[in-house]
């Protein structure tokens, strides 16, 4: 029965994944304006340090942006993904530190941290009828707390666990200044964009957004599915703990508010629509470096860091609208 739908939902998803194409043709193009601006402005843009700070940036964002895409395509949202990684990193420092446990389990820890959080908002999104603005924003209430209580609201330092700082900042590729962390963004974003285009998840999220009444009619148990991708989402959260705290050398409780905010908004410009059925990695993946070279940029050009929000916040409205005239023009 599930099989029969998919099949009957292909033509939907091939029309979807058309203007997504298009979007991220866009999406690109915006880019590169962005990057040939910059690179005018300030001699100093395409300097390997600054380009490897741009990419090194990206990567917590980015791979936060990939797991929500999931779930707003879906039509859900996660305002949870910020605190969730701060619990997830401190969960990785008291695996690693406190309980002096080895670094793969401490990694796999702090990763099943998210995982079990993304989890928890399924079931309840699911289960209990509650909506994912307000399950999630509950969720988001109980990390913050439960790092600080866990952690004693006191910072957790790595320093003497040996390796922990290389997952991040580390260079396997011999020879190239490039951090490990921005290979495991890239890495994530394969895994991403195969979860989502080559299997039967990626399928029944793409059908859950379009139309969940007719998905669960035609016999898909959409519940089940959902906590599913809930999960996969807090997977990729977990993997941004991990990558934060390597980053910083240490755990930090009171991070993460204001993260959720940064990984919709590269969600939504990568051209994911808020009302859900359409979106992709590779615009999510775009959308996280546009947020990142945006910021770089305004950094070189010495605005103010209020005057930088706010731009932000113009161009994700803009995104915004744009969804919702394409929206109109499709319907």
């Amino acid at each position: 029965m599930e099989t029969h739908t998919v099949t009957r939902n292909n033509n939907v998803i091939s029309k979807l994944k058309g203007s997504s194409a298009l979007q991220q043709i866009l999406a690109f193009a915006s880019l590169i304006i962005l990057v040939v601006f910059f690179s005018i402005v300030s001699e100093h843009f395409w300097q390997w340090s600054n380009i490897s700070g741009i990419l090194l940036s990206t990567t917590v964002i980015g791979i936060l942006a990939l797991g929500v895409t999931f779930i707003i395509i879906t039509g859900g949202i996660d305002l949870s993904v910020g605190t969730v990684m701060t619990l997830s990193s401190v969960m990785t420092g008291v695996f690693l530190v406190n309980m002096n446990l080895p670094i793969v389990v401490g990694i796999l820890g702090g990763i099943l941290t998210g995982s079990f959080a993304g989890f928890i908002c399924g079931f309840w999104v699911t289960k209990l009828r509650i909506p994912p603005f307000i399950a999630t924003l509950a969720m988001m209430m109980i990390a913050q707390g439960l790092a600080l209580v866990i952690s004693g609201a006191t910072p957790i330092y790595f320093s003497g666990v040996e390796g922990f700082r290389g997952i991040a900042l580390g260079s396997i590729i011999p020879g190239v200044a490039l951090p490990n962390g921005i290979l495991i963004f890239f890495l994530m974003v394969i895994i991403g964009g195969i979860l989502l285009s080559k299997t039967i998840v990626g399928r029944y999220t793409f059908s859950i957004g379009s139309n969940e009444e007719a998905t669960r009619l035609s016999g898909i148990n959409v519940d089940r599915w959902k906590i599913k991708i809930y999960t996969i989402a807090g997977s990729f959260t977990g993997v941004a703990g991990v990558i934060m705290a390597s980053r910083l050398d240490s755990a930090q409780p009171a991070l993460g508010m204001g993260y959720e905010l940064e990984a919709i908004a590269a969600v939504v410009i990568g051209g994911t629509s808020l009302s859900g059925g359409k979106g992709s990695i590779v615009g999510t993946m775009i959308g996280a470096l546009i947020m990142s070279v945006l910021t770089n940029g305004l950094r070189i050009m010495s605005i103010p860091q209020e005057w930088q929000t706010v731009v932000v916040g113009l161009v994700v409205i803009t995104a915004v609208y744009a969804d919702i005239l394409r929206r109109g023009k499709s319907n």
